[in-house]
């Protein structure tokens, strides 16, 4: 009878720790989610989408352990214009001069770590691949289970994005292009 116990109790344990270790695997609804982009220049900003082509959030028990984010770069879109600005922007874009997207028509982010912040902010530590180069980037992101927002700042000169850079080209004057860029991330699962 002893051994019996010990042998329920024993396997509850084991049940228990196998259970504390299984990991989730959340799959993001790429058409319910969004990932929105601005640029600034000196004399103004545009902004757009990406379409987001898969991705996934790795959660043990109401952890975050990895994830990986692929977009789809020939998908870039702009918002803020119309007609043939709009389609003379979008086609500079997906250039050589910027994302070079018949060569590279996808960009990745993998989640590294991910360390809990508060209920549902964790601070992200994750590997960035744009035109074949990859960088670290860290930013915050709010998770509830159901879904995930962030906000990325991104120096497009660490991916060889350096088309009116003020930090490679001289007297660019009011032609120069900010370096950084913004994207808004807002998952659904």
């Amino acid at each position: 009878m002893k051994k019996n116990v010990l042998k329920g109790a024993l396997a509850s344990l084991v049940v228990i720790a196998m259970m504390s270790f299984t990991s989730i695997i959340e799959k993001v609804n790429v058409k319910n989610s969004t990932v929105e982009w601005t640029g600034e220049k000196v004399t103004g900003s545009h902004n757009g989408n990406i379409d987001l082509k898969s991705g996934f959030l790795d959660v043990e028990g109401d952890k975050i352990t990895g994830g990986e984010f692929v977009m789809d770069m020939t998908s870039i879109d702009v918002t803020d214009l119309e007609g043939e600005g709009k389609g003379k922007l979008e086609g500079h874009l997906k250039s050589d001069d910027f994302f070079g997207v018949s060569n590279h028509p996808e960009a990745k982010l993998v989640i590294n770590t991910a360390s809990k912040k508060s209920e549902n902010t964790y601070g992200v530590v994750a590997d960035l691949t744009i035109k074949g180069i990859t960088n670290p980037v860290t930013f915050d992101m709010n998770y509830d289970g159901k879904s995930a927002t962030a906000d990325l700042t991104i120096d497009r000169t660490k991916y060889d994005v350096r088309y009116g850079s003020g930090s490679f080209f001289d007297n660019l004057g009011d032609k120069t292009i900010y370096d950084e860029f913004e994207i808004a991330v807002d998952l659904k699962f």
